[in-house]
């Protein structure tokens, strides 16, 4: 019985150790490709050529849209959006969730408390997301006046943070 019992400490510490290793390791892409919700973002970043930018060091934040998300776009934009003819543009529509620096939550939160009620980020795309309080949820609107929430905060990834939010935000 105690040898039994060791066994199991042994093989619930290595498996604890191994999840936590295995979770500082994973990058911003890996962290998405695990996740079933976000098979259409892990397309998208492929068909644009983004693979390599997101697993360099960084460290970024990403606004990452689930597949709910691109859903509620418009009949046929994500199909146009990846054809190898719009690359381009489904790059900056990707890049439009990142912003550089690590941000967890209470970063997003605070910036917002320091700006009276707003902050305002510069996203990878030139484009720019203000992130305000609502609800008690963080509320990101584009500057076409298109808005998210984020849904799921602070996803740690090597090389930075992922947020889940629940639609897409566009670039001007």
């Amino acid at each position: 019985m105690k040898r039994m019992m060791s066994i199991m400490a042994v093989a619930l510490t290595c498996l604890f150790f191994c999840a936590k290793v295995s979770a500082q390791t994973a990058d911003l892409v890996d962290v998405a490709a695990g996740s079933k919700d976000h098979s259409t973002l892990v397309s998208a970043v492929k068909a644009a050529g983004l693979v390599n930018d997101l697993k360099a060091a960084g460290p970024f934040t990403v606004f990452a849209p689930t597949n709910e998300a691109f859903n509620k776009l418009p009949a046929g934009v994500v199909e146009s959006l990846l054809q190898p003819e719009n690359k381009e543009v489904l790059a900056k529509v990707l890049k439009n969730h990142v912003v550089a620096g690590k941000l967890d939550a209470a970063a997003v939160t605070d910036a917002i408390k320091q700006g009276n009620g707003k902050a305002v980020f510069n996203t990878l795309s030139g484009g720019k997301l203000t992130a305000v309080l609502e609800g008690g949820r963080v509320k990101l609107t584009d500057e076409g006046g298109r808005s998210s929430y984020i849904v799921t905060p602070d996803i740690p990834a090597s090389n930075g943070m992922v947020h889940v939010v629940d639609a897409v935000v566009m670039p001007k």
